[in-house]
């Protein structure tokens, strides 16, 4: 099979890095890649939000099975296009992808499905939001509706913050048409899990939970993130709660998605504000998530590329997917001032020293003469699978052998 990976991130390296063990798989592309993709993939130089480009690299190179990792070409409709020409594609189509795309759109899922949730109000009007506040008690939380490049959510610890975060979606247009529409929400207080899901004409698979940390700053201080560091499994995830999201969580979206007229076929990422027994959700992803790809891959000892085409055929059963019970723990290495301004095109030293026993996933690197160059905010991800404290271990005491300027990195996390 020729298969296609679209995507630059460390969630592409991870998928491009367990595709390239399947025995299914003869040759492999990712677009556009990054300076790690290429040591498992054949790099090609096309946008992943260029659909059109992405379409006939596709049929030229009589490509089997395309995989999309982020969500914008999702949301731009890339599965329409490319099923529209007969290409098989693993992702949800543009409707289904609005279950990510649109927070609105998601919460109306959520509430007409009985699946738990925060309490939500959704608005246009800036007065109008301005007087529906006052429903809310505080914190609470407002996102822009769309995308927003991951930056639309803001939490709000009184009255004063969330009129700031109204008028600069509503009236200033920060966030452009994205956040024409906001979603004011309760403030839910437990902890966060994620859960990702391979997805089967609106079947939905479980794979193994995980817990990103996202702020900055050791002890969860700072700004958040895109996700600085993962492990996996979450230790919330105990065969009692599982059983509670199998019944109130899952087998709801899977009724929703057939009432509503959805053929979902990819993956469905789930992230979870937890207390105690009582898992609400906070938001869907269409996509693997990141960090949490680069944990939750390793574990897994199935066929990545079978359990691809069986969820794109109907053919995918549970006792397809195998997992690994030893954990997996990942440290992203950042450029210094992420997530705020940073610079790029620093030279990394240090990759060729690490241990055998330690997968090195590239976030942000390109490669340029030869030499392997900060290209991002988030750099590398340090990789080890085993007991939490001795994975950690083996990632920390390496950490120093990889070098450029102005790394950072948390020191906390999987401290359990």
């Amino acid at each position: 099979m020729r298969i296609l990976v679209i995507g630059s991130g460390g969630r592409e390296h991870a998928l491009c890095w367990k595709l390239s063990q399947s025995e299914l798989i003869e040759e492999l592309y990712c677009a556009p890649g990054n300076g790690g993709t290429s040591s498992v993939a054949t790099n090609v130089g096309i946008a992943a939000n260029d659909i059109d480009r992405l379409l006939e690299f596709a049929q030229e190179n009589e490509i089997d099975l395309t995989i999309v990792g982020p969500e914008e070409p999702l949301v731009l409709g890339i599965t329409d296009s490319f099923e529209e020409a007969g290409l098989n594609i693993f992702g949800p189509n543009a409707f289904s992808a609005q279950l990510e795309g649109s927070k609105d759109f998601a919460k109306r899922f959520m509430m007409s499905h009985g699946i738990p949730t925060a309490r939500y109000r959704t608005y246009t009007d800036l007065n109008e939001a301005l007087k529906g506040i006052a429903e809310f008690s505080y914190p609470l939380v407002v996102k822009a509706d769309g995308l927003c490049l991951g930056k639309g959510v803001t939490i709000c610890e009184d009255r004063l913050s969330a009129e700031k975060a109204l008028k600069e979606s509503l009236q200033d247009k920060v966030f452009g048409k994205e956040g024409d529409r906001v979603v004011v929400e309760e403030f839910l207080t437990g902890t966060e899990a994620s859960l990702l899901c391979f997805v089967s004409h609106n079947k939905l698979f479980p794979m193994e939970s995980a817990k990103d940390y996202k702020q900055i700053y050791d002890g969860d201080k700072g700004p958040n993130t895109g996700g600085v560091g993962c492990y996996s499994p979450s230790p919330l995830f105990t065969p009692k709660l599982k059983e509670i999201i199998r019944n109130s969580v899952l087998a709801p979206i899977e009724r929703g998605l057939e009432k509503d007229g959805h053929d979902f076929t990819g993956i469905l990422f789930i992230g979870f504000m937890i207390e105690g027994d009582d898992p609400r959700v906070l938001e869907f992803n269409v996509r693997f998530g990141d960090p949490e790809t680069e944990v939750v891959l390793p574990r897994l000892k199935t066929d990545l590329g079978e359990i691809f085409f069986k969820a794109l055929s109907g053919d995918l059963k549970e006792e397809d997917i195998q997992w690994d019970e030893n954990p997996c723990v990942t440290v992203v290495l950042t450029s210094g001032g992420y997530p705020g301004y940073y610079r790029k095109g620093y030279e990394i030293s240090g990759t060729a020293m690490l241990q055998e026993d330690l997968v090195l996933f590239h976030n942000g690197t390109r490669l340029e003469a030869g030499k392997l160059l900060t290209n991002g905010g988030r750099v590398l991800s340090l990789t080890a699978t085993g007991a939490y404290d001795e994975a950690r271990s083996r990632i920390y005491k390496s950490i120093d052998l990889i070098d450029f300027k102005d790394k950072g990195y948390r020191t906390d996390i999987a401290k359990l």
